[in-house]
């Protein structure tokens, strides 16, 4: 066989079999994997907001449904991927629903006072590339919430 042609094969394999280069995921997409795995995983069944926010309404609630301005009483449990609960109220706590992160100020609003949910939350509407306490960095963060109260600020 000729070596100049298969010094040209050689050269050329590159192109023949594929320089194309995988774009990397974005941590966004990396999350929405990670989400969907969990919810496979789990069991779960989940609506998808257009930010991301995946979310389980356990009970709408009858009373009054919260807004940005709002102060909102909760319980909740706070939870990471692996199942490691980083934070936790079991008793009723309240917060200006407007100082909390965006996955809380998005779920909050979908339902009403007596209302659960549970959020599953990308890390850009939690607390994105920081860590916080025992929560790294670009974590997914999963609540189950309990909205017992809305009022005026």
């Amino acid at each position: 066989m000729n070596t100049k042609f298969i010094w040209l094969l050689i050269l050329a394999s590159p192109l023949l079999f594929g320089c194309e280069k995988e774009e990397p995921q974005t941590q966004f997409e990396k999350d929405l994997k990670l989400i969907e795995d969990y919810l496979n995983e789990q069991n779960l069944n989940a609506e998808q907001t257009s930010s991301g926010l995946h979310y389980i309404i356990n009970n709408q609630g009858n009373g009054s449904q919260a807004t940005l301005d709002s102060n909102v009483t909760v319980t909740y449990k706070g939870e990471l991927l692996d199942g490691t609960v980083f934070d936790e109220a079991s008793t009723p706590v309240t917060f200006a629903l407007n100082n909390l992160i965006l996955g809380w100020q998005e779920g909050l609003q979908l339902i009403n006072e007596g209302g659960s949910i549970k959020l599953i939350i990308p890390s850009k509407l939690g607390y994105g590339n920081r860590a916080i306490g025992s929560i790294p960095a670009n974590s997914v963060l999963i609540f189950d919430l309990e909205l017992i109260e809305v009022s005026s600020p």
